[in-house]
């Protein structure tokens, strides 16, 4: 099998499990969204500290610690993941799942507005015309519902943040995530410390809320596998399947409802997507011709 094929095959399974995981919270709402939150990044920290010791990355976790700018950077991206994690698992609770998928439907224009603002990259004809129909799409859903998809936003907008935090960072993904959540763990910890406590969890809660740490971090380690065997352009192709999956869930499992403004919105966001996907793809290949030429 090559690289190639290895890469796409861990690209799937990490965006089916992202995907699918809404089924998994779903089935800890008798929780708060905090307390759940709060166990996920403790049970996360316990994963990576696994992974970083099995994989002896132990120096470069020293070395990024080390760096005041990188811990810095570090703080902001485990802010901004942790509100994302939040937000995700509030979208859930509240019967707010389909509003979920249409923000990691928005989030890859959202980095390209990011790009344009932050770096001063430029997009082509076919991407811009797809940013202004996914706002075309958002606000069709604001007008017709009476109420701004904020769910939606506040996931596109943390998690297009986070990656452009992730992009100035030199430090790779597996320990930075470590860090990440090393940093939120005395506000997890404390949280239940002070809290809700651990005396009402029974063992059943307590085996769902310690695959969070694996349902976390197994999806990471499988994006940093893929990404170094696949073209970027790939890469960013097959997460439309993440979206795809929790929008399948929210509709078909959790029968929430599918309005008619849905109806207008969802479509304008998948056109949006196609153009932007194709302005990716023709970049993608003249940058292989340059590379061959």
């Amino acid at each position: 099998m090559t690289n190639g094929m290895k890469g796409v095959l861990a690209m799937l399974a990490v965006c089916t499990t992202w995907g699918l995981s809404g089924i998994y919270y779903a089935q800890v709402t008798h929780l708060p969204p905090l307390e759940v939150l709060a166990h996920r990044t403790i049970w996360s920290f316990l994963f990576f500290a696994i992974v970083i010791a099995f994989t002896g990355r132990g120096d470069k976790v020293r070395e990024a610690a080390s760096s005041p700018r990188t811990l810095g950077l570090l703080t902001v991206s485990a802010l901004l993941i942790s509100t994302n994690w939040f937000g995700f698992i509030f979208a859930i609770h509240s019967g707010r799942a389909m509003e979920a998928s249409l923000g990691y439907y928005i989030f890859p224009l959202v980095t390209v507005v990011l790009g344009y603002l932050v770096f001063g990259e430029r997009f082509g004809p076919w991407q811009g015309f797809g940013i202004a129909l996914a706002t075309g799409a958002v606000l069709t859903l604001t007008l017709g519902l009476g109420v701004a998809p904020w769910i939606s936003l506040l996931l596109a907008g943390t998690f297009g943040g986070y990656g452009l935090v992730k992009k100035v960072l030199t430090v790779g993904p597996v320990t930075s995530t470590f860090l990440e959540v090393a940093l939120l763990m005395p506000l997890a910890l404390g949280y239940v410390a002070f809290g809700p406590g651990v005396a009402h969890l029974d063992a059943h809660d307590w085996a769902l809320l310690a695959m969070s740490g694996i349902i976390t971090g197994g999806p990471l380690v499988g994006f940093a596998y893929a990404a170094t065997r696949l073209h970027y352009a790939t890469l960013g192709l097959t997460q439309y399947l993440n979206p795809t999956l929790q929008f399948a869930v929210a509709a078909f499992l959790f029968n929430e409802p599918f309005t008619r403004w849905h109806a207008i919105a969802f479509p304008m966001i998948w056109t949006a997507l196609a153009l932007y996907s194709l302005g990716v793809l023709r970049q993608d290949r003249r940058a292989r011709k340059l590379a061959m030429a």
